[in-house]
């Protein structure tokens, strides 16, 4: 029996590739993923996968042509491009929600990448500076991949174990997205600074920064009655049934 073809398209990248290694296919800003299938479909419905909350990265694993590429390697941004992708690939461009008891479509090729500024990028390089407004402080920080969600994800589980009332979240993402501070490199002189000296209005000036400044989807859709809703990610968004 001769092999059988799958259709497969070229997804463009929010970061431009960017934020990859020269070494890595990622760098091109482009990635082939295939059309979904059945065995796609098996892997939505995967108890296993869905209870260890990897379903998600299972199903976009599957779906890239390159093998060579990780899901860990990608960024949030670039990582929703894909998904967006894959899911007009598999189930079209309309995607069917509820919102305030009213049913609503939305039309997915109309979600466009965030441009970014180029000039604050260097090839290959993921690492960024931001002087705080009111301390002067000099951060150097970095955009964060799969691999350090995993490690953001296991601290807090280890946390939530220790002290089960406490929501510490914001600080333990700023301690994986800081590089140095004034030109301090050491994790205890970054923990000790989220912890002591992170001005909350500094701190939330920061954090909109890094949003603005990161590669992505965007995912804010205008519904016909003006509403602006933010596009979910889920299980759903694959498949309503799963």
């Amino acid at each position: 029996m001769s092999e059988f073809k799958f259709p497969t398209e070229e997804v463009d990248l929010p970061s431009k590739g960017l934020l990859y290694p020269k070494d890595n296919p990622l760098s091109s800003g482009k990635v082939e993923i295939k059309y979904m299938t059945a065995k796609e479909e098996d892997i939505l419905t995967n108890q296993s996968f869905i209870q260890k909350g990897t379903v998600l990265d299972k199903l976009l694993q599957s779906l890239l042509i390159n093998k060579d590429i990780k899901t860990e390697d990608l960024f949030v941004g670039d990582k929703n491009a894909l998904f967006v992708a894959a899911r007009i690939l598999g189930y079209g461009k309309e995607y069917k929600v509820t919102i305030a008891g009213k049913s609503e479509t939305i039309d997915l090729t109309e979600l466009e990448n965030k441009p970014i500024d180029e000039e604050l990028f260097s090839k290959g390089v993921n690492k960024f500076t931001y002087k705080l407004e009111n301390t002067g402080t000099v951060l150097e920080f970095k955009l964060l991949n799969g691999h350090d969600e995993k490690k953001i994800e296991r601290e807090l589980s280890g946390l939530k174990k220790i002290t089960p009332n406490s929501s510490p979240e914001l600080t333990t993402r700023l301690k994986h997205v800081l590089l140095s501070v004034d030109g301090k490199e050491e994790t205890k002189d970054i923990r000790d600074f989220v912890d002591n000296y992170f001005l909350a209005r500094d701190a939330r000036a920061f954090r909109q920064y890094v949003s603005d400044l990161s590669p992505d989807v965007n995912m804010e859709y205008a519904l016909e009655g003006g509403e602006v809703v933010t596009v979910p990610i889920g299980l759903n968004f694959f498949w309503p049934d799963a």
